[in-house]
């Protein structure tokens, strides 16, 4: 397929669904993010008396019975549920089910991990009780395509159906590969977007134990993305799901767009397993390609949802990226905010949270907030909009997803893009 036809093949987002730390839906979540509300509070998950790391951001109030059958339920893992739920809100605010032929409908979700808490339940049955006892649905639980299968069982997506494993990049990539996907003609609607589930025993002490987490007890000095007290994330969990669709489909069938995404960079700092590269050479080229693809012209009004996840290397090394891919004064005319200052990290679903947040800050002129950024790291010398939420039309809106093993995806999002040719 020729590149003009590429470029008629546009990818708009026609619904939205999401289950997080901070809501149970996309409204409720929106409210609560812009109205700077954190969701970090003690684990109540598992006894973390001999843990260092005690704070997570997990989903509240969550029964996945409001979205599956029991049976169904009972033979798949906390991170599918959240998954099918976000899907299911998404599909239903797109109308898309009955409008769309099977085979050309995808589906492209993203996890982490996947399900590690049915690893340590079953783990824990084999060596208590021996082999026998080990659930036959242990490995269709566990594997992390699952969530992605699940979905395209229960909406009838015959078509490419694929899981994203790229650690904290798998939600941002899961999202770039479907438009991909629709653009090059393989689909004409794709439910993407990630799920996680990660608030485990072995995955906090995992995390904690490579230095990777807060250790702080305070749930309002614990996430803090870019401040000079900064010593690591905090871990959450939930889904977030995008209806994509092809541009034409979407309009002869009279659906709502909330927006265009209309730019993807993927790359890899091919550096190290966890550290970013010191010049955060994967992560500014992933913006410059994303950024290049969205037709950003100089002047244009920015907002970047960074990955910004409070670990002191992630935080300076993007902002140099940052720099780097719009220059020394469109950075510091940029606004960039993150919000896993009141999610925390939720891992391979946090992608599809920040461009739903992208979406979403482009439609209402309302950029949330990084909540706690009290003392600035000079390292750190960006408008990372501080504290509250302000009110600011924005041209272009980016969301930076970096993950283990040197995985960089940017997201380029417009209210509707059709005039950058």
């Amino acid at each position: 397929m020729d590149r003009m036809m590429e470029k008629q093949r546009r990818v708009v987002v026609t619904g939205m669904g999401a289950v997080t730390p901070v809501g149970g839906n996309v409204q409720e979540s929106w409210e609560n993010l812009t109205a700077g509300k954190n969701g970090i509070c003690p684990i109540t998950f598992f006894d973390t008396s001999e843990y260092k790391a005690k704070l997570a951001a997990e989903v509240k109030g969550f029964d996945p019975m409001d979205y599956m059958e029991r049976m169904e339920m009972l033979r798949s893992d906390r991170y599918t549920h959240l998954a099918v739920a976000a899907a299911s809100q998404a599909v239903m605010e797109s109308e898309i089910v009955g409008k769309v032929v099977p085979e050309r409908f995808g589906v492209c979700f993203g996890a982490g991990i996947g399900g590690i808490g049915t690893f340590e339940s079953e783990h824990t049955k084999l060596m208590e009780k021996g082999p026998r006892r080990v659930s036959p649905f242990f490995v269709p639980m566990m594997i992390p395509n699952m969530a992605a299968g699940m979905i395209a069982i229960r909406f009838d997506c015959r078509g490419s159906v694929m899981p994203a494993v790229t650690a904290c990049a798998s939600g941002s990539n899961a999202i770039g590969e479907a438009v991909r996907m629709i653009r090059h003609g393989y689909a004409d609607a794709v439910i993407a977007g990630g799920a996680e589930a990660s608030v485990t025993p072995s995955a906090v002490a995992g995390f904690v134990n490579m230095q990777a987490l807060s250790v702080s007890e305070d749930a309002d000095a614990a996430s803090l993305p870019f401040d000079r007290r900064r010593s690591g994330f905090v871990i959450g969990e939930g889904a977030a799901a995008l209806v994509l669709e092809e541009y034409e489909h979407a309009r002869e069938r009279g659906a709502q767009i909330y927006g265009e995404i209309c730019g993807y960079g993927s790359t890899c700092d091919a550096y190290h397993i966890t550290s970013p590269h010191p010049e955060a050479r994967g992560a500014a080229q992933a913006m410059k390609n994303a950024m290049a693809e969205a037709g950003y012209t100089a002047g244009e009004k920015v907002y970047i949802n960074a990955h910004g996840t409070g670990t002191p290397m992630n935080d300076s090394t993007e902002t140099l990226a940052i720099k780097a891919a719009l220059g020394e004064e469109a950075a510091k005319a940029a606004y960039i905010s993150s919000t896993k200052s009141m999610t925390g990290h939720m891992l391979g679903a946090a992608g599809a949270l920040e461009a739903i947040v992208c979406v979403l800050a482009l439609r209402d002129g309302i950029l949330p907030p990084t909540i706690h950024l009290e003392e600035p790291d000079p390292a750190c010398d960006l408008n990372y909009v501080p504290g509250r939420a302000v009110h600011a039309d924005i041209d272009l809106a980016l969301s930076n997803s970096l993950g283990f093993g040197g995985h960089n995806a940017c997201l380029a999002f417009r209210k509707d893009g059709f005039e950058h040719e």
